[in-house]
């Protein structure tokens, strides 16, 4: 739904202003205002780009898969350096990632850095996508599923669990480049917004949504069930910017697909591009008045890869190394610790707590399987600044 503009749209705010109390609805318009739990936060994202190992996360781009052999890379050697090295750890990993280590890293929480005693990892046992995928949003891992051909997940999910809040209802939404999104997050069952894989959108299509269903028919893809992320943000900002989601999952894939084709130098530029597309989602809901000051990102991922010359390609029991991962969050009500160091071990099963928590609810009490939230990120009260510690 469109919000007015301009002149029109003035006139309303300053009429509801003098009316409403204690000028309750600018302060809904022009910046934070706490919530009655205390808290900020009124919207949150769960953002997962599939398998990006915590290596490159915290270390950058490995050397020794910059090149043809080990990596699969097509570029030569020299233009790989020059894309993705630098000498110096901090560099490096700034130069793939960014917006996480200029922002998220000054502003927010990072966990996963094993070489600092910072353990992140999976508790499903398997370490690949449909069973990572449940944990993160039912928060525990399902033997059960033992299969991304799972079909519809029999777990409740703290997205379709919040979607039934009175004041959430039709608020949540879901958009990834899988098709499974679908099954994962049960939409027969949970009734959310699930926009997933290359599936024609329906219903009052504007031109740009045609254009979208045309080339989602016409592209040939690289996984027959598994759109490109630029596909993906296009739909999910259009949505975003028309439907104003209060809570929002978006998946993106390529990270993943490129590793399993044995192409380095891909994974690479899709891990760059999902920080952009990352950074791109955080600005323009900033530029907006709903969400601006009163939003949390929480990104992560699924799984881990195994390392070395042939298992950075695949994940999983086989491959030792896969239930790694890491976790990011930035968010009004979040400590400035930054890249956190020596602490006790967090589990991608507390993803779904930690997001229910930021808007002041307990998901265990639906979903008493589910892990407790992360610890210190949630927090309300005044935040510290940029990078220093509470």
């Amino acid at each position: 739904m469109s919000s007015r503009t301009g002149a029109g749209r003035l006139q309303i705010l300053t009429l509801s202003c003098l009316l409403l109390t204690a000028g309750a609805a600018c302060a809904a318009d022009s910046g934070p205002n706490p919530a009655p739990h205390g808290l900020l936060t009124e919207n949150v994202v769960l953002i997962v780009p599939d398998g990006i190992r915590w290596q490159e996360v915290f270390t950058g781009a490995e050397k020794a898969l910059l090149n043809d052999k080990e990596g699969g890379s097509w570029l030569d050697d020299r233009t790989l350096l020059e894309n993705f090295w630098r000498d110096d750890v901090a560099e490096r990993r700034r130069l793939l990632f960014p917006f996480l280590w200029g922002t998220v890293a000054k502003q927010g929480q990072l966990f996963g850095n094993k070489a600092f005693g910072s353990s992140a990892h999976v508790t499903n046992g398997v370490a690949f996508s449909y069973p990572g995928y449940n944990e993160l949003v039912a928060g525990f891992g399902d033997p059960r599923i033992d299969s991304n051909e799972f079909g519809p997940n029999p777990n409740l999910n703290v997205f379709e669990w919040l979607n039934g809040q009175p004041d959430l209802r039709g608020r949540v939404a879901v958009y990834g480049t899988w098709g499974a999104f679908g099954d994962i997050f049960n939409r027969e069952r949970s009734g959310l917004h699930v926009q997933a894989g290359p599936h024609s959108r329906s219903g009052k299509l504007t031109p740009r949504d045609e254009l979208l269903n045309d080339l989602y028919g016409t592209t040939t893809l690289l996984d027959a069930d598994d759109l490109y992320n630029s596909f993906t943000q296009v739909a999910m900002l259009d949505y975003v910017k028309e439907a104003r989601p209060r809570v929002l999952f978006v998946g993106y894939g390529e990270t993943d697909s490129w590793a399993h084709s044995g192409r380095y130098d891909l994974v690479l530029t899709a891990a760059r591009q999902v920080d952009r597309f990352v950074e791109q989602l955080w600005n323009t809901m900033q530029s907006m008045p709903q969400y601006r000051g009163k939003t949390t990102f929480i990104v992560t991922t699924d799984h881990g890869r195994g390392s070395g010359p042939v298992d950075w390609k695949e994940h999983g029991i086989d491959s030792p190394g896969s239930e790694d991962i890491w976790i990011a969050v930035i968010g009004p009500d979040t400590p400035a610790l930054g890249e956190r160091r020596d602490v006790p071990p967090v589990t991608q099963a507390q993803v779904a707590a930690t997001l229910a928590a930021l808007l002041g609810r307990d998901f265990r009490q639906a979903a008493p399987k589910a892990a407790p939230p992360l610890p210190d990120v949630v927090a309300p009260g005044p935040r510290a600044g940029p990078g220093k510690p509470q």
